[in-house]
This record gives C-alpha cells, structure tokens and sequence, in this order.
C-alpha cells in the first residue's frame, strides 16, 4: 500500500479523533487552571496527529514526484503533485499553530485573545484549540477560512 492509498484511508480520522474527543468532553466539567492538562492534552493529540499528515504528505509528495520524474510530462502527474505539494504546505502551517499553541500553554497565555487579551471561549478553544483570537477579534481572512464555527453573527 502507497503513502497515497494510506491517506485516502485515513480520512477525516485525524479531524475527529478520539482523544481530541475524550479531552472535550472533560473540559465540559473542568474550570480555571484545572482545565490546563486537558487543554496540554488535546493540544498535544492534534500536534501528533498533525506531524503525521506532514510526514504521509511529504512522503507522498516524494513518491508523486519519483513517478512523474520517470513519466512523460503532462498535467495529470504535474496536477497531482501540485496538489500534494499545496496539501503538505497546509499541514505544515497547521503543525505549526498547533506548535505555537503548546507554546502558549507553557507560558500561561493560552486561551487569551491576543487582539484584546479576553479569554476565548472555551467551545471554541474545544473545536479549535489552537485559536488564538476571540470571534469578536477574528481577523476576517480566518473566518472565511474556517467558515460558519467562527461567524460572529
């Protein structure tokens, strides 16, 4: 089975995992600083789960361009690899958030607005916990981008 086939088996697995799953369901009945090893641990899940779509997609990306680099040139192959290539930069720059956000927890700023320094909801640190505005502070090139969870309105 090729790195390619593994990430169409995948899925939205990563999305939806369970222990992003379990670490919401506890934040629910936590408050305060007792949420913080909930928060490290929902953080710290996204992050491995994060690494490897980076590493499947790098892979994949390398396998893609052995195969075209052997091929007649032509779009189909070129397509692909673009397309992987865009993909793996994504996932890089959402390792990287979720980076930051551990960063964030380690030095007490995590779930503090950086517009306004409010605290950011806790449903919305649950659904993306490495936001770091609150939606009144929402840049508005990230709410078109994350769609209707960051609609103000």
């Amino acid at each position: 089975m090729t790195v390619t086939d593994r990430l169409r088996l995948r899925g939205a697995d990563v999305a939806t995992g369970s222990a992003s799953a379990q670490a919401a369901r506890s934040i629910q009945g936590a408050s305060g600083h007792a949420r913080r090893p909930v928060w490290r641990a929902l953080l710290e899940a996204q992050w491995r789960a994060r690494l490897q779509d980076v590493t499947e997609l790098s892979l994949a990306y390398h396998e893609a361009a052995a195969v075209t680099a052997s091929a007649p040139p032509g779009p189909p192959g070129e397509g692909k690899l673009r397309q992987l290539l865009r993909r793996a930069v994504a996932a890089r720059r959402a390792l990287a958030d979720t980076d930051e956000a551990l960063g964030r927890l380690a030095s007490g700023r995590y779930g503090l607005c950086e517009g306004c320094v409010a605290a950011i909801p806790a449903w919305l640190l649950t659904g993306a916990p490495d936001a770091r505005f609150c939606l009144r502070c929402q840049p508005a090139s990230l709410t078109a981008a994350k769609g209707a969870a960051w609609s103000t309105t």
